[in-house]
C-alpha cells in the first residue's frame, strides 16, 4: 500500500486515493484570450462584459470556507495557479489521479452566443493549462447547461478528448435537470459515456431555496442539500435513468448523510403514487444505488463515529461514496480521518477503487 497526506492535517493513511474533488479557477477573463475568436476578445476589451459574474457565488472570496491556508497564489484566487495545487494536492505521496472541476458561472450568462464562446474556450484552457500539464488529471467538461441544446454541442466537440471524464452541471438550475428541457444535454453525455457531475453552487438567476430568497449565505450554504435531493428526485421521476440505463451521475459536495432518509421517503412515495410515473419501474433507492454517486466532502458527521457507521449501513452500498478533497475549500470533517476510521476493505473502495471503476480509469 501506498502512504498519502492531506495538506489540512498533516496526517497519514495507507491507501492510494482517486481525488473526485479538485477545483481550478480561471484567474480572469483575458486567461481565456488565447482560446477566444477574436470577436470576443474586441468585445470584452470594449464593453463593460467582462466574462461571467457569478452574484450568487457558493465561494465568497471573504469565506473561510473559499481557500485553505497557503492555497491562493500572489495573482488570483485558489486553485488558478498549476504550480501551487500540484505541489499541495497531486504530489503528496499515493496520489494516484485526480479530476478537476472549473465552476466558472458560465450558467449565469443570459447571451447564448457568448455563453458557448466562454465554454469552449474554458474548455480549450483545461486542456492547455492542465490537462496537457500532467497525466494524473482528469476534467469535467463546462457547458452552457441553461442551453441544453448547445451544451449538448460542447459536449460533441470536446467529448471525445481523453482527458474529459464528467461534465460539469451546477446543482441550482433554471429547471430540475430531470425534465425534458435537458434532453439533448443528456444524449450527448450518454452518447460518450461520460459522467454527469452535479456540483454544489450555480448561478442561474433564481432563489436557492423553495420559500425564496435567504437573508445570509449560512442559510444557503446549509440548505444546498435539499437542492440536490430535488435533483436527485428529478432525475429519477423523470426516467432519465430509463432512457439511458448506462446514464451515470456523480453528485459532488452535496453531502450524503441526508440520502438513507430521502430515499425511505422516495421509496414510500413512489409504493403510493408509482401509477403516475409508470416508467419508473423500480423503487428509487435502487436507481440511486445503481446510477449515482456521492463525494465524501463535507462529511456532515454526527459527533458519534457510530452513528456515521449506522448512516452508512443504512445506504445499502459500498460503492456509492467517492474519495474528495475538495481542494481548495475548506471543511470541518478531515477525509482522512474519515477513510482511517473504517475498515481497510471499505476504506480501500471509498479511497480509490469506486472512483476507478466510475470514471473508467
Amino acid at each position: 500500500m501506498t502512504t498519502t497526506e492531506t495538506g489540512q492535517t498533516g496526517r497519514r493513511t495507507a491507501y492510494t486515493t482517486i481525488d473526485a474533488d479538485i477545483h481550478v479557477e480561471v484567474p480572469r477573463v483575458q486567461s481565456l484570450f488565447p482560446y477566444l475568436p477574436e470577436h470576443w476578445i474586441e468585445h470584452v476589451n470594449n464593453s463593460r462584459f467582462k466574462g461571467p459574474v457569478d452574484g450568487d457565488a457558493a465561494y465568497p472570496p471573504n469565506s473561510p470556507v473559499t481557500a485553505r491556508p497557503g492555497s491562493k497564489p500572489e495573482r488570483g484566487p485558489a486553485g488558478s495557479d498549476f504550480a501551487l495545487l500540484k505541489a499541495q494536492a497531486l504530489d503528496e505521496p499515493g496520489v494516484e489521479r485526480a479530476i478537476v472541476s472549473c465552476s466558472y458561472a458560465i450558467d449565469s450568462l443570459h447571451h447564448p452566443d457568448a455563453a458557448v464562446a466562454l465554454a469552449s474556450a474554458t474548455n480549450d484552457w483545461l486542456i492547455a493549462e492542465w490537462l496537457d500539464r500532467d497525466p494524473r488529471l482528469r476534467a469535467s467538461i463546462v457547458v452552457p447547461s441553461q442551453i441544453p441544446e448547445l451544451a449538448g454541442r460542447e459536449i460533441e466537440r470536446v467529448g471525445g478528448h481523453p482527458g474529459f471524464v464528467q461534465v460539469y452541471l451546477p446543482v441550482r438550475a433554471q429547471h430540475p435537470y430531470g425534465t425534458r428541457h435537458y434532453r439533448p444535454m443528456w444524449e450527448a453525455i450518454a452518447r460518450h459515456d461520460l459522467v454527469a457531475g452535479i456540483h454544489f453552487g450555480g448561478a442561474p438567476g433564481n432563489p436557492p431555496t423553495p420559500s425564496g430568497w435567504p437573508s445570509y449565505f449560512y442559510e444557503e450554504y446549509a440548505g444546498m442539500a435539499q437542492v440536490f435531493a430535488s435533483q436527485l428526485t428529478s432525475l429519477v421521476s423523470e426516467g432519465v435513468f430509463d432512457a439511458w440505463p448506462n446514464m451515470r451521475v456523480t453528485l459532488i459536495e452535496a453531502g450524503w448523510t441526508w440520502l438513507p432518509a430521502h430515499m425511505w421517503r422516495f421509496d414510500k412515495e413512489w409504493r403510493n403514487l408509482r401509477m403516475l410515473v409508470p416508467w419508473v419501474r423500480r423503487a428509487p433507492s435502487a436507481y440511486i444505488r445503481d446510477h449515482v454517486r456521492f463525494t465524501i466532502q463535507p462529511i456532515d458527521a454526527p459527533p458519534s463515529l457510530k452513528h456515521l457507521h449506522e448512516v452508512m449501513d443504512q445506504i445499502g452500498s459500498d460503492e456509492i461514496l467517492l474519495y474528495s478533497s475538495d481542494y481548495p475549500h475548506v471543511h470541518h470533517a478531515d477525509p482522512i480521518t474519515f477513510l482511517d476510521g473504517l475498515s481497510p476493505d471499505l476504506a480501500r473502495k471509498i479511497a480509490s477503487e469506486n472512483a476507478r471503476a466510475w470514471y473508467r480509469l
